[in-house]
């Protein structure tokens, strides 16, 4: 596999520090809002990339913060004559019922900034400690000029942004580049207890906290939208580097703005759609579809001509699982050869995706596969019951478990009487175990095999958190 990172500005093998597992951190909502469909790219292209890895067979351990205390946050609580607590805990519910309603797998873990105070707490004071943070009546500021290496992510130079910063005024900062680690109480805002006096932890160090209190002080993979980089990824880089003296994260994935008529879409100008008022025109597998048919770093711009066609083409895939099932449940099956391969297409979407998660040239073989199949149907031999399986598990692990852009548990029903047959799960599960010992012993390829063949068989597998479950079809 090859990423691209932005941190060296070039695409790099991947290999990560754990073998066939994966630490990777995704910036969250801010929850003062309902999230709109520019920040719903982001969550669902790392959303793709994450099953992409699963599909890979890295064990993906996925961790999205929430942040819960913040300017906006506050403000909006004190409009509404609320605690800044009861207003984000209403929107951290609304996040919830939208990413379910996106189809977004959830993560292993969703920190929110109020409950890692206290390792906020304890990294500002090993960086006061080490003399790159200062306290000045009760702020205290990361010292930018103390970190040789700050502006490596952004490509920015110390010299210029000092120029050129529109910083606002601050008299107490010893550099207008410098930016608060922790914020002195003010009237009307949550505060917590601290060596410097009560008040509130900066945005930047929340993530560098939770980041390493959830998977260690060096990660996989950090991602998240474009807008990030600077500055805000940059801080996270220099304070939690500064503090450890270890490399933060080895990738960087950013995300492309959603635009409106080529600008970016954004609460503050007013031209944006929420996630929810988009739900309500398109299914989730429409409006997945339709991001993903751009490369996940290039700028998209949004139109409502755009969903309507993705609408025809998810139609196309699901009518072909339709199809399928349809055959399945006929139960008349031949020995005629077929004229394609499909194990060749799986090899195929492997390739294109391996390559800098290019679901673009994914979601093409998938279509491609769509109409070798129809043409291969059309013809009305009998073709093997391997066949027609085989061509339903492509579409099952590529369309809907990789990119969610079909949901079969909406065309096909569980069968009852092999589901009730406990003889048979037990030596589903013997499989199931035979599999995950073949996959730590890096025997890839057998661990394959048993999942393809389970699935010739109408045994699909899905690998979750807990484990390992079935569902016979």
């Amino acid at each position: 596999m090859i990423i691209y990172n932005t941190l060296t500005k070039k695409k790099e093998e991947f290999h990560t520090i754990e073998p066939q597992k994966v630490r990777m951190y995704v910036c969250g909502p801010t929850v003062y809002d309902f999230f709109h469909i520019g920040n719903a790219r982001s969550f669902i292209m790392a959303d793709m990339i994450r099953r992409y890895l699963e599909f890979r067979n890295y064990e993906v351990k996925f961790v999205m913060n929430l942040t819960d205390v913040d300017d906006k946050i506050i403000n909006r609580a004190n409009e509404n004559g609320i605690s800044a607590k009861e207003h984000s805990e209403t929107y951290i519910a609304e996040f919830f019922k939208d990413i379910d309603g996106l189809k977004i797998k959830r993560a292993n873990s969703y920190p929110k900034a109020t409950e890692y105070i206290g390792e906020m707490l304890e990294l500002i004071s090993n960086l006061e400690k080490k003399s790159v943070a200062y306290n000045v009546n009760g702020n205290v500021f990361f010292d930018v000029a103390k970190f040789q290496e700050y502006g490596k992510l952004s490509g920015k130079k110390i010299e210029d942004l000092e120029i050129g910063a529109r910083v606002e005024a601050n008299e107490e900062k010893r550099n207008p580049l410098d930016f608060a680690l922790w914020k002195k109480a003010k009237i009307g805002e949550p505060e917590w207890e601290s060596p410097w006096g009560n008040g509130r932890p900066g945005w930047h160090i929340e993530c560098s906290a939770m980041s390493m209190k959830e998977l260690g002080e060096t990660i996989d993979i950090h991602a998240g939208g474009n807008d990030l980089i600077f500055p805000h990824h940059e801080n996270e880089i220099a304070q939690s580097e500064a503090s450890t003296g270890c490399k933060f994260a080895n990738y960087w994935i950013h995300f492309g703005f959603l635009n409106i008529k080529d600008e970016k879409m954004s609460k503050s100008l007013g031209n944006f759609f929420t996630a929810r008022e988009i739900l309500k025109k398109y299914s989730a597998e429409t409006i997945r579809l339709f991001l993903a048919q751009t490369h996940y770093a290039s700028p998209l711009n949004f139109s409502t001509e755009l969903l309507d066609a993705n609408t025809k083409a998810a139609e196309k895939i699901k009518n072909l699982a339709i199809k399928l099932d349809e055959i399945l449940a006929k139960n008349v099956f031949g020995n005629s050869t077929p004229n394609i391969k499909i194990g060749e297409y799986f090899t195929q979407f492997t390739n294109a995706v391996d390559d800098d998660f290019n679901f673009p040239k994914g979601i093409g073989i998938i279509f491609d596969f769509v109409k070798d199949v129809n043409r291969e149907l059309q013809t009305e031999k009998l073709l093997p019951k391997e066949f027609y399986l085989t061509a339903k598990e492509f579409l099952f692990e590529t369309a809907q478990n990789v990119l969610g852009i079909v949901d079969f548990s909406q065309l096909t029903k569980e069968n009852p009487e092999i589901t009730r047959n406990s003889k048979e799960n037990d030596l589903i599960k013997l499989l199931i175990n035979l599999r995950l010992e073949a996959k730590l012993n890096k025997n890839y390829a057998l661990s394959d095999k048993i999942r393809i063949e389970l699935a010739n068989l109408g045994i699909f597998l899905q690998d979750t958190k807990d484990g390992t479950t079935f569902t016979i079809k």
